[in-house]
């Protein structure tokens, strides 16, 4: 009998326990469900203050989209970027990629304010910045993904890394493509992550010598640029002066996600060096034809490649630390 009643006792203590993450959860690993328990309002609320901005902004989208991809490929996505300078950080918010063109911190901070009233020291801004930047895709029309989660935030930044590490608008195929390795991504990845330019916009230094020819000094524009495009182009891109004028990266559908970026690099119609030389490689231009054809290739390859991209690096366990607030580190 009391054999019976212990078993009985065990079926009900397992009946009102709470359910195993056993099945999904691998220690120093990132998985979806990581604040099924501890914050399970997370997602919802990163969407829904995200959605708030954009509506209002649109152009924030593919600034948030950005973001990640600049954290990423420092130090790994742990919220580096995010980070002001202070006594003993030099902040990544002033290196050359991102001086005058980083934005959309505001965003972030509203977030995690939202974040810390709900569910105090648990979400960190890698994993609210990772998960901003899908649901920026999805709010501009693009595909969604589940993202993996369980990063953790670093306790300093990297100038440096992030003036050498982030790929340049001019820099070569080759360049681009090694940096892509060296945070092990591939050729793949490299085409299908830079359909992320069917958002956003360049300022006009970032493409100027397309358009003059100033590494050449023929003062014609680059032969792989559509003239008629080029010079619509110079009337807002001026051979001095306008360094911060902006231009669509897709000037067809510059707010919707879509591959119409991939149809214009066959239209030689590719705002950034660093877009067109895509058709300078073969398999990477095989790869732009087979995107610009179908959208649902594009956007499958596109999800496995951001979820890819996100797993860069991150820290997990006791490594780095859950910020209070994401422009600064704890006390």
């Amino acid at each position: 009998m009391a054999t019976s009643m212990s078993f009985f006792l065990l079926l009900s203590s397992l009946a009102f326990a709470p359910m195993c993450l056993c099945n999904y959860y691998q220690e120093g690993k990132l998985y979806p469900q990581f604040y099924d328990y501890s914050c399970p309002q997370a997602q919802n609320i990163v969407k829904s203050i995200l959605a708030t901005y954009v509506q209002q902004q649109p152009r924030l989208a593919a600034s948030i989209l950005r973001l990640h991809f600049h954290d990423c490929f420092v130090k790994g996505c742990d919220a580096s970027l995010l980070l002001d300078s202070s006594e003993s950080i030099i902040s990544e918010k002033g290196s050359n990629p991102n001086r005058n063109s980083a934005r959309g911190f505001e965003v972030i901070d509203a977030i995690k304010a939202a974040l810390e009233r709900e569910c105090p020291s648990t979400v960190s801004c890698a994993d609210i910045l990772t998960l901003a930047a899908r649901d920026s895709v999805v709010l501009s029309g693009g595909p969604s993904w589940e993202v993996p989660l369980g990063r953790r935030d670093s306790r300093d930044a990297s100038i440096s890394g992030s003036n050498n590490n982030i790929p340049a608008p001019n820099n070569t195929f080759q360049t681009i493509l090694t940096k892509f390795q060296l945070h092990g991504l591939d050729l793949v990845d490299l085409v299908a992550l830079s359909g992320g330019h069917t958002i956003g916009n360049a300022r006009c230094t970032t493409f100027r010598q397309r358009l003059y020819s100033q590494i050449s000094g023929n003062g014609k524009p680059d032969s792989t640029l559509d003239q008629y495009y080029a010079a619509a182009l110079r009337n807002r891109c001026p051979r001095s002066g306008g360094d911060q004028n902006l231009f669509f990266l897709d000037y067809a559908t510059p707010y919707k996600f879509d591959n119409t970026y991939f149809k214009n690099l066959l239209a030689y119609k590719g705002l950034l060096s660093s877009d067109q030389i895509l058709l300078t490689d073969q398999e990477s231009a095989e790869l732009v034809k087979s995107y610009a054809e179908s959208n649902d290739i594009f956007f499958e390859q596109f999800a496995k490649s951001m979820i890819k991209m996100g797993n860069i690096s991150p820290l997990t366990n006791s490594r780095g630390e859950i910020r209070e607030n994401c422009r600064k580190i704890n006390a």
